[in-house]
């Protein structure tokens, strides 16, 4: 399989941890120039320093922008104006009660998790168009498909990603160009260790406790029956992200153990 990406170059959105700094490291391992992407530059500089002792010789940069704001798209397009590879990684969620979940709670989950990708979609894709080559991939979420009951504006944000990444596939038929989504099922990531000791300390319980109750309540069609590691879902990203997957395109790709029955 050809997984050469040297000469590209990746900007990866929220790579200061979690799936986003495992993609950049894979990214960065197959030989892309990889920009790294968070909202405080102290972040940043660290997640630089975490790649570049993963893999030495890395060619890397950063630039810290709010990507759910226009400014900071704008922002982070100023600095980086163009690149081969654009992964939409980013976002937010919160589980929140439907009747709880207030106008600014729905405003905040589509500004962040569905316009920071359009609009830096927006910018890079004219470009991609130009160069005959490029890939852009949204990390979505199987809620996008499995409507969560505990946090709806999530899953509409995530369901809002696959059709934003499907109609922008159209747009690419004979080009060396591919959009595409992934879709992670529940990932342990950095800050789901604080979250989960905090409800476990307002519910009297321990964090495996909770840990379990994922897959025998709110997961329980999942076959992996555990949580994946960022480094799970990175392979898939960049495996879409590199010249081995130039027949991939306009699907979603799923990394979600199992939780989505439909085969198709």
């Amino acid at each position: 399989m050809d997984l050469n990406l040297q000469g590209k170059r990746a900007l990866v959105t929220g790579s200061t941890r979690g799936i986003g700094l495992a993609t950049a490291t894979e990214l960065a391992a197959m030989g892309a120039a990889v920009v790294i992407n968070g909202r405080d530059m102290d972040k940043v500089t660290a997640a630089i320093a975490t790649l570049e002792s993963r893999v030495p010789g890395a060619e890397l940069s950063g630039v810290a922008a709010d990507l759910g704001t226009a400014e900071g798209c704008a922002a982070l397009i100023a600095e980086v104006p163009d690149v081969d590879i654009l992964v939409n990684n980013m976002g937010i969620y919160a589980p929140k009660p439907f009747d709880q979940i207030t106008d600014a709670d729905w405003e905040e989950m589509f500004y962040v998790n569905v316009m920071s990708g359009v609009r830096l979609s927006r910018h890079y894709f004219t470009r991609l168009l130009k160069k005959d080559w490029g890939r852009v991939v949204f990390v979505s979420s199987e809620s996008g498909i499995v409507m969560p009951a505990e946090m709806i504006h999530y899953g509409f944000s995530k369901a809002a990603q696959l059709a934003i990444a499907r109609g922008m596939a159209e747009m690419t038929a004979g080009t060396g160009i591919t959009v595409n989504s992934v879709l992670p099922g529940p990932t342990w990531v950095e800050a789901n260790d604080e979250r989960l000791k905090k409800r476990a300390a307002d519910q009297g319980t321990t964090v495996e406790a909770i840990k379990a109750a994922t897959f025998s309540e709110r997961r329980p069609s999942s076959l992996l029956q555990r949580y994946s590691a960022p480094e799970e879902i990175a392979n898939m990203i960049a495996y879409i992200c590199s010249p081995a997957s130039s027949s991939t395109n306009g699907a979603a790709m799923r990394v979600e153990g199992g939780i989505v029955r439909n085969p198709f």
